[in-house]
């Protein structure tokens, strides 16, 4: 046999850890001692923790990041296979109330390095301008501290730099287009566009999708076999495990994984002093820091805060305000599926490639403000089936009968905007988990202006698919993207962190996760959350002298955009259709020249 284009096929060795195929970590991690005071622990490596790992990892920063899941080594440990995909979510107890009580694991929340990114389906739409201004718009919800403005430069950023493949119009919200090109169209994608086009809706295909369209650095391209919400082995989704960490590990980070980080600690000055986790033997120690990010996303940072409650705050850490684990938002997330005489076979494309937002703004002429989307989705057999005993009320014969006809359904999604009220809320069970802590307690219940949205997104949903020609239509009651808990804003009364994470409390102390997001769209939140997390890291990058001083400077100043903080190895690479509109002033993404092609 000849040798393969790229060399030698090798199987896992214990002195590799593999992040893909082509990807491994070949050289030994930096390890920091427990009582050196590093620069910043950052508690949980998802999708906000691993972009703020390897940006200050390669400003030069000593950072560790504690994980409580495993650090995932995709040659050994991820399967092709739905089944066998569950290690990847936080299963761990949890305690669900209220009036319309929240499903919490696969579709809300991951565990292991990378987090929910590791299985999310990768859409990567951005916020409307008007999500930022909710409340004086609509006279509901809340208004953010900062602007969709103040975002849109990182938005640009991350989608080159995860990169997001899309098409080269976007006509929603900020009409813009993306730099990579958009994705072949899959069956379910065909049945959306055809719908819409059906009723003169708007409608755009092929992303935008943080999932390879060509190869990219060492990741190659997407081979559409539908595997992606399973932890993509081939490399070609986005996750921060393989877009971000690789990087930081390079640049000195440390990662502690199966490490559970049970408090925060504070010292007598009102300064955090690190953290108390338990390893995987379940032995407790104590990491120093000079400063704490909590990226434990909506439910784990709040259960965190409230976990770390001492003298001073018996409310729970950095919760003068008495707002941490209120204002908790998921998104609706009814499935729609229809059944067609012709095959669909919606597995064989990434399940999330298609959308309309022509319902995302409020409109004068419903009776409810803000709106919704529509998305594709493509679950594999075993989600299919469990929606269609939900949908359909199908079993034993009638479930095998359904499922015999699995080619020929097509699933679209409804994603839509709950705004945040105080009584959905995370708080303390008295239950704990197997270190002794209290686990977390949400209450959720849906208001009216909820209801009718998800109503609305439904209805229209309905008609998208028999104007595609569907013979029958079916819909399952779900929720989607966990948000809120630790709200941002600028008034310390009534929110816990200010426009760049830093607790009103403790100078530093800070939060960066969907859990600060005040509102959250009917768009999917993990592009925000990347954003926003780098936009956080130019912050403490600029405020490198000031971070531990106990008069920081106002967090009013707008931080440089640091483009060479981009991960060279992931950025700057592939195929592009544009060339770089980067600055001139600055320097191009993962260190070319702003004039060059990607």
């Amino acid at each position: 046999m000849q040798t393969p284009l790229l060399g030698e096929f090798q199987a896992p060795s214990d002195a590799k850890h593999w992040y893909s195929p082509l990807m491994r970590l070949d050289i030994p991690m930096q390890r920091y001692a427990h009582g050196d005071a590093v620069d910043y622990v950052i508690v949980g490596i998802g999708s906000a923790g691993g972009v703020l790992l390897q940006r200050l990892a390669k400003a030069g920063f000593r950072v560790v990041g504690i994980e409580a899941g495993p650090f995932w080594d995709t040659e050994r440990d991820w399967v092709s296979d739905e089944a066998g995909s569950h290690k990847l979510y936080w299963n761990d107890l949890r305690i669900t109330g209220g009036k319309d009580p929240i499903t919490l694991g696969a579709n809300n929340s991951g565990r292991g390095v990378g987090g929910g990114s590791v299985h999310w389906a990768g859409f990567t739409p951005r916020f409307h301008p008007s999500d930022f201004r909710v409340f004086s718009q609509d006279g509901m919800g809340a208004d953010w501290p900062i602007t969709y403005e103040d975002l849109k430069p990182y938005y640009e950023l991350m989608e080159n730099e995860i990169p997001v493949a899309g098409p080269a119009y976007y006509p929603w919200g900020d009409p813009h287009g993306y730099s990579y090109g958009a994705h072949p169209l899959g069956g379910v994608g065909d049945v959306l566009v055809e719908g819409c086009n059906k009723l003169g809706i708007r409608v755009v295909a092929g992303g935008p999708i943080a999932i390879t369209s060509g190869s990219h650095g060492k990741r190659p391209h997407c081979i559409y076999r539908g595997f992606c919400i399973q932890g993509c082995k081939v490399g070609a989704k986005q996750s921060t495990l393989v877009s971000h960490v690789p990087d930081a590990l390079r640049h000195g980070a440390e990662i502690r994984d199966n490490s559970m980080v049970a408090r925060i600690n504070l010292g007598k000055d009102g300064r955090v002093t690190g953290v108390t986790y338990f390893d995987a033997e379940g032995h407790e120690h104590e990491q120093k820091a000079k400063n704490v990010i909590v990226c434990g996303y909506a439910i784990e940072t709040p259960r965190l805060l409230l976990n770390s409650a001492c003298p001073g705050f018996e409310q729970g850490l950095a919760n003068s305000s008495g707002t941490v684990g209120k204002y908790l938002m998921v998104q609706i997330g009814n499935v729609v599926i229809g059944r067609f005489d012709s095959l669909v076979r919606m597995y064989k494309a990434p399940p999330a490639h298609a959308l309309t937002e022509e319902f995302y703004e409020t409109d004068p002429r419903n009776d409810f403000v803000r709106g919704f989307a529509i998305q594709t989705v493509g679950p594999l057999p075993i989600a299919f089936a469990k929606q269609m005993m939900v949908a359909k009320g199908a079993w034993g014969w009638g479930l095998r009968r359904v499922m015999m006809d699995y080619n020929h359904y097509a699933a679209l999604g409804v994603l839509g905007e709950i705004l945040p009220w105080e009584d959905n809320r995370v708080a303390l069970a008295e239950d704990k988990d197997q270190f002794g802590l209290p686990v977390a307690k949400i209450t959720f219940s849906m208001k009216e202006n909820d209801k009718k949205i998800a109503a609305a997104g439904v209805k229209k949903t309905k008609e998208i698919l028999h104007a595609a020609g569907a013979t029958e239509v079916d819909e399952e009651a779900r929720y989607a993207h966990l948000i809120g808990g630790a709200r941002m804003g600028n008034d310390p009364r009534t929110s816990v962190v200010d426009s760049f994470g830093r607790t009103h409390d403790i100078p530093n102390l800070f939060l960066c996760d969907g859990s600060i997001f005040p509102t959250q769209g009917s768009a999917n939140p993990g592009l925000t959350i990347q954003a926003v997390a780098a936009r956080t890291a130019d912050f403490l990058v600029s405020e490198r002298e000031f971070a531990s001083q106990h008069h920081p400077r106002t967090t009013s100043a707008v931080p440089r955009i640091r483009y060479d903080l981009s991960p060279g190895d992931t950025a700057g690479h592939g195929m592009p259709r544009l060339k770089s509109r980067t600055p001139r002033t600055e320097v191009g993404i993962g260190g070319l020249a702003p004039d060059s092609d990607y």
